[in-house]
């Protein structure tokens, strides 16, 4: 970030910025203010989809690599001791807990430029906004490929769910994971309950994997090499998926990038989405994502 940059968002931001020449990806030189700046930039395609959404963080407060240090990350949903009373957060009760648990809520630049701030390189979403956590807006699948099944053969897959879906009047929209696999999202009516979702989802993936030998369904068969899990099990209350424009915690700094159909194909590389080259793709596939809600016939 360039220094007449940093002043002006140093003037305009309520965040205290800190360490930001601190190195968070060793391998590729990226530090904490080239992350700040990244999300930035992203903003407006992220903070309408994780709008009124409670949040869940990873943090890498000494970056994704720290022999010395050892543990480099740490999984968050209460939020920190010390947030700001302006960044908003909706409390949950935790039966595992027995406590309220404050998840962080996310719908402006600033808090966006906190959770950076705070080196939550990733972070998650549930399925469902605070209107109704019982009630999913979005159903989900994780195509996840088993080595030595690659991303190529998820794009196979990712290919042939989109077809099926489409024959049965939905939208689907697709993203990487920013690692191995893809993610397929489909916006939806808010009516069903999280039960009901997952198992219009998981008779999908059976049906599936009856059609395409390289797919599985169940998850006793999650780790069979060579083989694609059409995951379900995140269908559920307070399980999430990294959102989309998140960063992973990867060498080259890859992002879970929202995808246009055409883009999946057999050589897919998830290093091809980085926080270098995301920035400069002109493509906001998931920007009328809203506009495209399906009401599941279950």
């Amino acid at each position: 970030m360039a220094e007449d940059e940093l002043k002006e968002l140093k003037r305009l931001t309520r965040v205290e910025l800190k360490n930001l020449d601190k190195i968070f990806y060793p391998q590729s030189r990226i530090t904490k203010g080239q992350v700040i700046e990244y999300y930035i930039k992203m903003a407006p395609k992220i903070l309408p989809i994780i709008v009124n959404r409670p949040l869940v963080l990873t943090r890498y407060p000494e970056g994704i690599e720290n022999t010395e240090l050892g543990k480099t990350s740490f999984f968050e949903k209460n939020a920190p001791e010390g947030t700001p009373d302006w960044i908003k957060t909706f409390a949950i009760y935790s039966e595992t807990s027995k406590r309220d648990v404050n998840y962080v809520i996310c719908n402006d630049l600033d808090t966006l430029i906190w959770l950076a701030n705070m080196a939550a390189l990733e972070i998650h979403m549930p399925f469902a906004t605070t209107a109704d956590l019982d009630k999913p807006d979005f159903l989900f699948f994780d195509v996840d490929p088993e080595p030595p099944a690659t991303l190529s053969d998820a794009a196979d897959v990712a290919l042939h769910l989109k077809e099926k879906l489409e024959s049965m009047g939905l939208t689907p929209f697709i993203k990487t994971s920013g690692k191995k696999g893809l993610h397929v999202i489909i916006p939806i009516v808010p009516e069903h309950t999280f039960d009901k979702v997952r198992a219009f989802v998981h008779r999908i993936g059976v049906e599936l994997a009856k059609e395409n030998d390289l797919v599985v369904s169940e998850f006793k068969d999650t780790k069979k090499p060579g083989k694609v899990f059409a995951d379900y099990l995140q269908n559920s209350p307070m399980r999430t998926m990294v959102i989309p424009y998140s960063l992973r915690p990867t060498p080259q700094a890859t992002v879970s990038a929202p995808l246009e159909w055409r883009e999946v194909k057999r050589g897919i590389n998830p290093t091809d989405y980085t926080i270098l080259s995301v920035v400069e793709r002109k493509l906001d596939p998931w920007k009328h994502i809203f506009e495209k809600r399906c009401k599941l016939e279950i």
